[in-house]
């Protein structure tokens, strides 16, 4: 993604904190909101107004899950794999998640409508096992209701 589709979104966040550093989370949100990942240009740009170094940008985005550094899919699944949503059977979904998609976790579907990654914690261990499309939750999950959701999606 090129800084110049977003520098005008970016800008007026830095505006509105005063070009503090206490606007990079907004704006990382920002862009990958937009565009869904953050390229190099991205983070020296952010870097550069912000008077930080860009390995603080680059240690603040990898920190968090939501934020990735590479192109994804239309749609990204997240599963959880937390001790609770393990317990629950996070490995089988995973497994039936693989299947449907026919990638592995960290990969994106050749037709760039998919991309399936784990994560610690979706902070829902009551809904266990638990994953995340886009910013969508969902809970409880079995194989069969898996299979229906991913079958929902492919045909979106």
């Amino acid at each position: 993604m090129s800084l110049k589709g977003c520098k005008g979104e970016l800008e007026k966040i830095l505006d509105r904190y005063q070009y503090k550093k206490e606007s990079l989370l907004p704006c990382l949100h920002a862009v990958c909101e937009r565009c869904g990942y953050l390229s190099e240009e991205i983070i020296s740009f952010l870097a550069k107004e912000l008077n930080l170094p860009r390995v603080k940008v680059y240690s603040v985005a990898s920190f968090y899950s939501l934020f990735t550094f590479e192109k994804t899919g239309k749609y990204i699944i997240r599963i959880c794999v937390s001790l609770p949503c393990y317990l629950k059977g996070s490995k089988e979904i995973l497994g039936v998640l693989k299947e449907e998609l026919g990638i592995e976790a960290g990969q994106t579907t050749s037709d760039k409508k998919f991309s399936l990654e784990t994560v610690s914690c979706l902070g829902a261990c009551d809904k266990a096992p638990a994953m995340m499309i886009n910013e969508k939750l969902y809970g409880n999950l079995t194989p069969e209701k898996v299979r229906k959701i991913i079958q929902d999606y492919k045909k979106k």
